[in-house]
């Protein structure tokens, strides 16, 4: 029974991983092609809002006893401000640079939040992990400053940008004291009430004049891949391995992310991205404490 418990979590940690680097792929292809990321917008928070209705109709806009500061945090880390800014910057920089800010930077963001806040210190393993994190954007970054990749240094901000308000989205989820569902429901439904002045800004949608084949595959990947499949899929694996090791499958979306770029895209995987993608994945499994929590664990158990 454990070893089936242990196995359906960790399938489950892989595929949350799986799920991160194809959206970020499927993103970065739509915004260089058929689709601007404002209008992906719509399929990413409209789709789960509609679906997630009865949820956020139960829970209220205003979630009882969770303080307006967390709420906010939450819709702009993960709602529709994170999601403009992350998919913009998928129009100039490669999938294998969102990988990599995206999981690496956020870490980062969220330890030094977590310590101006609230007098948080990471012990000596997280140390590492955000030390070796830092180095693989470090890396990354000086490579697109240098002109290795020219004109991507403006998807790199982007992306840490989006990784700064997504740790703040970590951070205010976990002083709202909502479930898993209640939470994306009320940030889908909030992204979508901002979707309209926004529309309304700019002048209305491209949707309808996108070939219908790219709008029901970014449906899919936005709408119930991304925003439905992938939260439950990562909240099995928190419930099943614990918050800090499914955290450290996130290690694994640079890995997807690149290597769905260079299958998907034709983006080369140059070996400064292997550098800094190595760097990540380290940092990230060591940032998350899996191992100092399996190690926790192994000599309990003994």
């Amino acid at each position: 029974m454990v070893n089936v418990r242990l196995s359906a979590g960790l399938a489950a940690g892989v595929a949350s991983a799986l799920i991160a680097g194809i959206w970020q792929v499927a993103t970065r292809h739509s915004t260089t092609t058929t689709i601007a990321p404002a209008d992906l917008a719509i399929l990413r928070y409209g789709i789960p809002a509609i679906v997630l209705m009865p949820v956020w109709l139960r829970v209220g806009l205003l979630p009882r006893g969770v303080p307006l500061r967390w709420l906010i945090g939450m819709v702009l880390g993960a709602g529709l401000p994170f999601g403009l800014v992350a998919m913009t910057g998928t129009r100039f920089a490669p999938s294998a640079h969102m990988g990599v800010f995206m999981a690496g930077a956020c870490p980062l963001f969220a330890a030094g939040l977590a310590w101006m806040l609230w007098h948080e210190r990471p012990d000596r393993p997280r140390a590492l992990g955000l030390a070796f994190l830092a180095a693989g954007i470090g890396i990354l970054g000086a490579g697109s400053f240098r002109g290795f990749d020219a004109g991507a240094w403006r998807g790199d901000l982007l992306f840490l940008l989006a990784a700064a308000l997504w740790a703040g989205f970590t951070l205010s989820f976990r002083r709202a004291g909502l479930g898993a569902w209640q939470g994306a429901a009320v940030v889908n439904a909030w992204s979508a009430i901002l979707l309209v002045p926004w529309l309304l800004w700019r002048g209305g949608t491209g949707l309808l004049d996108a070939p219908l084949r790219d709008v029901l595959w970014q449906a899919l990947m936005q709408g119930a891949v991304a925003g439905l499949l992938g939260l439950w899929v990562f909240g099995a694996a928190v419930a099943r391995l614990g918050a800090s090791q499914a955290a450290a499958f996130g290690g694994l979306a640079p890995v997807f992310s690149a290597l769905g770029g260079w299958w998907w895209l034709a983006e080369p995987i140059t070996g400064v991205d292997r550098i800094a993608i190595a760097s990540a994945v380290i940092g990230v499994t060591l940032a998350s404490g899996a191992c100092t929590r399996g190690a926790r664990a192994e000599s309990t158990a003994g």
